[in-house]
């Protein structure tokens, strides 16, 4: 009996090893395991200790390598030093290009991730504000520099590869994955987001149709002008469908999205996909690090877009038009094809219709108010050949979403569109080589 009651004493200490009270210590101070379990003790209790500083780390694995398209991250800073060692503007143009496309993808995540946290109502708005900020902040440093004509092109730019490349090959995947089954939107939705476009058309050719007649009132004036009226109209116009979206459809969109969440849960396991993967103040905090360096990103693209026009031989409105947005829309391509995939073709329309809304409907217009008060001519005569390119593509589009049902031949047809606008982009000369 004694010594089964010395073991009964010797396992009760062991059950204890990660007790760090006085008294547990000194029950068998001399006792072997007790001795032994000493060092596992420290080292689980500084293995705690590190875990709050572990967690800067887990964030920059998660936002800047566990995505694979964080791959062409190093291509920025080989930019910025190729820029200063070699000079090379055609070299320093992709390098940079590549650079900015992922960092426009992180800011779509960043963004995501912190409407967690705020709600349906503040995250819409963070979407808009945030998924186009690589093309604004492009469009900015353009301004700055004087190059209207950049500015003008990579906006309209943005619209068209949204409306037609974005959404058609959206369409197109969706429609091959589910070849058996008609995929369905909301039509009523989508004709709103057409109406607007519609409108932002208006507004754009009237100063282009002012100015090709020759029938203004003062000669270079009155376009300025009508221009910038048009641009305050066209802000309020986006500030109440903003409103109207977020307060009347609010409760709608919501149950549409439980909707879908409730049927995918089984099959997907999107419980687990809908978890924020980091905290609020860590997105925040990620979202001012990735806009500081798409800035720094931006002025280097943007100083190198004339040299490599030059040095290739390649019309600026082609880059302009072409190039710049698929760097910009990177984070849209992605996410609307992944919703397509997912038969969610609400939420790619959101994307894609959606950022073309609002490039049209305020970032244009915020551009020409924020040339209004750098003392920039900013305008919205998007020139002869734009204008008519914009206006045929919106109607293109107003007629493949009035069925409100999708398939890949339409995606199809959105991307061979693309491709016709692309090539004569190729070809077109820009008659205001003035601007640039």
């Amino acid at each position: 009996m004694g010594p089964m009651e010395g073991r009964t004493d010797l396992d009760s200490d062991e059950e204890i090893p990660f007790n760090s009270s006085p008294n547990a210590r000194k029950v068998h101070p001399f006792d072997f395991e007790t001795v032994h379990l000493a060092p596992h003790m420290g080292v689980v209790n500084s293995w705690i200790h590190k875990q709050s500083s572990i967690r800067p780390l887990r964030s920059i694995y998660i936002v800047l390598l566990k995505a694979k398209i964080n791959i062409l991250l190093p291509f920025g800073p080989l930019a910025i030093l190729l820029h200063y060692l070699t000079g090379n503007h055609v070299v320093v143009f992709f390098l940079s290009m590549l650079g900015i496309t992922p960092l426009a993808e992180r800011l779509g995540y960043a963004t995501e991730q912190l409407a967690f946290y705020t709600g349906p109502t503040v995250g819409g708005l963070l979407n808009a504000t945030f998924g186009n900020a690589t093309e604004l902040i492009i469009s900015i440093y353009a301004l700055k520099n004087g190059m209207i004509r950049i500015v003008q092109q990579s906006l309209l730019g943005s619209i068209l590869s949204n409306m037609l490349l974005v959404l058609g090959c959206a369409f197109f995947t969706g429609g091959i994955v589910h070849y058996n089954k008609v995929q369905v939107f909301n039509e009523a939705a989508a004709l709103v987001n057409s109406g607007l476009l519609l409108m932002a058309v208006m507004g754009i050719m009237f100063p282009a149709v002012l100015h090709f007649t020759r029938t203004e009132v003062h000669f270079g004036k009155s376009e300025l002008a009508l221009s910038r009226f048009s641009s305050c109209v066209m802000l309020v116009a986006y500030a109440s469908y903003i409103f109207f979206q977020l307060k009347h459809q609010h409760s709608l969109h919501n149950l549409n999205c439980n909707i879908d969440e409730e049927e995918g849960v089984s099959e997907e396991g999107s419980e687990e996909e809908e978890a924020p993967e980091i905290t609020q103040w860590e997105a925040i905090g990620w979202l001012a690090v990735l806009t500081l360096w798409v800035s720094v990103l931006s002025g280097y693209l943007v100083d190198a877009i004339e040299g490599a026009s030059d040095s290739l031989n390649i019309p600026i409105a082609f880059i302009s038009v072409i190039l710049l947005p698929i760097v910009g829309n990177a984070a849209e391509h992605a996410s609307a094809i992944m919703f397509a995939v997912k038969d969610k073709l609400d939420i790619t329309l959101a994307v894609a219709i959606g950022s073309s809304t609002q490039i049209s409907m305020f970032m244009i217009p915020f551009c020409v108010v924020v040339g209004w008060l750098m003392g920039k001519p900013m305008d919205l005569n998007f020139q002869l050949f734009e204008t008519a390119t914009l206006f045929i593509a919106v109607l293109v589009v107003t007629f493949m979403l009035q069925e409100g049902k999708s398939n890949y031949l339409k995606g199809l047809m959105l991307i061979l569109c693309y491709l016709i606008v692309a090539a004569s982009f190729f070809v077109h000369m820009d008659p205001s080589n003035d601007d640039n």
